[in-house]
């Protein structure tokens, strides 16, 4: 009898196997990053098609493989739906995304991470429906969230003008302060990232 695992998370991306399936990179709240399969998934017949897009963020029960999870229900959380059926917001989630995809390695769980991934999104899906968003505002959002992923995964050094931006609570007052400071805090991004090696 195999155990199922409960979990949820976001969709980072998936491929094509088979005829029928698909492999899908999920970052999950209990589990971290994880690869996991969905047989039949392409099949117009498929009721998971339309829930495990790319992106969306969903509740997925899973059973652990020799090789990798498989996917044997999901579905929407309703969350981030509106974020990414805007263009500019579906843009910054895929950045984000690839970004993830890139540094998550092994299943590990992060959920500070989790937490903070969601919170940014949370931010930029708000501000794209409720008002004019400048882009500034969308890149400063990225930039906080490209600070995060880095700090939580350890790549990123104690610098004072991005303290308060890995530290404090994710929120949309921590945007001005990225403006003030953007020269520096690019700096820092881009050491960063070259650290990864990757």
């Amino acid at each position: 009898m195999h155990h199922i695992y409960h979990t949820e998370g976001i969709i980072l991306g998936s491929n094509d196997f088979g005829e029928t399936g698909k492999f899908y990179s999920i970052f999950t709240r209990e589990l971290g990053m994880i690869n996991a399969s969905a047989q039949g998934i392409r099949k117009m017949s498929s009721k998971l098609r339309y829930v495990l897009q790319d992106f969306s963020y969903v509740k997925v029960d899973l059973v652990r493989g020799k090789e990798f999870w498989r996917i044997t229900s999901a579905q929407k959380t309703g969350e981030l739906d509106k974020l990414i059926k805007k263009e500019i917001g579906l843009q910054t989630v895929a950045n984000i995304s690839k970004l993830l995809k890139r540094l998550l390695q092994g299943e590990e769980q992060n959920e500070a991470l989790f937490k903070d991934i969601l919170d940014g999104f949370y931010i930029l899906e708000n501000k794209i429906n409720n008002q004019e968003i400048q882009k500034e505002e969308i890149q400063n959002i990225e930039m906080i969230l490209v600070l995060r992923i880095l700090y939580h995964l350890g790549y990123l050094g104690n610098h004072e003008k991005v303290d308060e931006l890995v530290s404090s609570p994710f929120v949309e007052g921590l945007l001005p302060y990225v403006t003030l400071n953007k020269k520096e805090i690019l700096i820092e991004i881009n050491k960063a990232l070259h650290e990864t090696q990757m």
